[in-house]
């Protein structure tokens, strides 16, 4: 604790020993990520049919051209630059508050639209919906504009308000489990309101940001400088000690949501192409399911053999792109899946750049926990997938002298390395 003399890394050290997970508690944390990684995919998936169809403002998708493609890794590293200067230039107190604001009030968001079709169903019947209008307009007359323009009921309200607790909840104890509801939030958000166009652009995207996520991670340490004071919502977490600890655990493994959404919008584009050829099966959709649990299952596979730090999109990109390519070779359908173009509903209106920031942040963030990972494994010369439990202690919003959000063992290394590693 605070009263021992002895320094961060003897710390470290001394404590490894005495927490070490279990292969009960690794194949638990590793099954429940994998598992968590799944939910917003497939539901995600299917969410994005219905709203691909929505006349609702606030329902429309945000649909990603190849341009928008070729340009996304650019805006990421751009992003992840433009916070290692304000890193290096202003005091990241003030920054990490303004990040903890922007990530609640998008938590909160986000969590609300995630319960809004299960609010719906359960609502009392009994209790009258009243239906509100948030509206924000910039200039007048012929010139005005509408920035934003938000309807909700009854049911939204009440959604409103449980995004809210948990939201509180999440910024005074940063409980693993409050991290976890706003992270499957995002992540179900991101794959449900980003659409690709058409099956090549999402092979630009999926390959550009293939390539963002090598430079980044292995070829600059810019990512190491901003981890060390950046905290948010951008993983799920999993304890490995939760046999022993229950919901007190603190050795935690991770799974940055990058690697959910940036498959998870490919997968429910081919959902949506099995629709379009109206031949009622989902070939693509299972073919690209299985080539995710595949991609995912693989990287474990090597991170746990190698005990050494792996880029998940090195595996899930050839994965997800590779097995329905080869569905679609065997069933003669790759000219007709890569012509295929997903036609925006003409009331949708230009793309939001809230949801397109989200991605990009969640982006950075995943990149720059791996980037971590590896140099610190460096320094400390230990395996690079158990320092990846210590991140948090870095991305803490808080002052030094604070405790840890998710306890005092949370930095502690462990002989298996976490899925956090991805």
């Amino acid at each position: 604790g605070s009263e021992s003399p002895l320094n961060g890394t003897d710390v470290l050290n001394a404590t490894a020993a005495k927490f070490v997970a279990t292969p009960e508690g690794t194949a638990l944390a590793y099954g429940s990520l994998l598992f968590m990684a799944l939910l917003p995919i497939f539901f995600g998936a299917l969410r994005s049919v219905t709203c691909s169809k929505s006349k609702n403002s606030s329902d429309m998708p945000e649909t990603i051209t190849g341009r928008d493609a070729a340009r996304f890794p650019i805006i990421a590293s751009c992003t992840l630059f433009g916070l290692y200067l304000f890193f290096k230039v202003f005091s990241q107190e003030y920054i990490n508050l303004l990040l903890s604001m922007y990530f609640f009030v998008l938590g909160i968001l986000a969590l609300a639209h995630t319960l809004s079709p299960l609010m719906a169903k359960v609502f009392p019947a009994s209790i009258p919906i009243k239906q509100y209008q948030l509206l924000f307009t910039q200039g007048s007359g012929e010139a005005k504009e509408e920035v934003v323009n938000y309807e909700f009921d009854t049911k939204d309200l009440v959604c409103l308000v449980i995004g809210g607790v948990v939201g509180v909840w999440y910024v005074l104890k940063k409980h693993w489990v409050a991290n976890n509801l706003f992270g499957l939030a995002f992540a179900l958000n991101g794959v449900e309101l980003l659409h690709l166009n058409n099956v090549c652009t999402g092979c630009i995207l999926l390959g550009g940001l293939f390539v963002y996520d090598v430079f980044w991670v292995f070829g600059t340490n810019v990512m190491v400088t901003v981890a060390r004071s950046f905290e948010a919502p951008i993983k799920l977490v999993f304890p490995q000690d939760l046999l022993e600890r229950g919901m007190d655990a603190s050795n935690f493994a991770m799974l940055g949501l990058g690697d959910i959404v940036i498959p998870g919008i490919f997968i429910a584009l081919l959902l949506r192409f099995d629709i379009s050829l109206k031949k009622n099966s989902r070939t693509y959709f299972y073919a690209s399911f299985l080539a995710y649990i595949f991609g995912l299952g693989l990287t474990i596979f090597i991170m746990h053999t190698f005990k050494h730090a792996q880029p998940a999109l090195l595996y899930l990109v050839p994965a997800c792109i590779g097995f329905p390519v080869l569905v679609a070779l065997i069933k003669g359908e790759v000219t007709e899946m890569f012509r295929w173009v997903r036609r925006p509903h003409p009331l949708h209106p230009k793309p939001r750049s809230l949801s397109i920031s989200l991605s990009v942040c969640m982006l950075v963030c995943q990149s720059i926990c791996m980037s971590l990972s590896l140099s610190l494994s460096k320094r400390l010369s230990v395996c690079p997938s158990s320092v990846y439990d210590c991140l948090s202690v870095f991305l803490s919003d808080h002052h030094p002298p604070l405790p840890h959000p998710y306890g005092p063992h949370c930095i502690f290394l462990s002989l298996h390395p976490p899925t956090s590693e991805l």
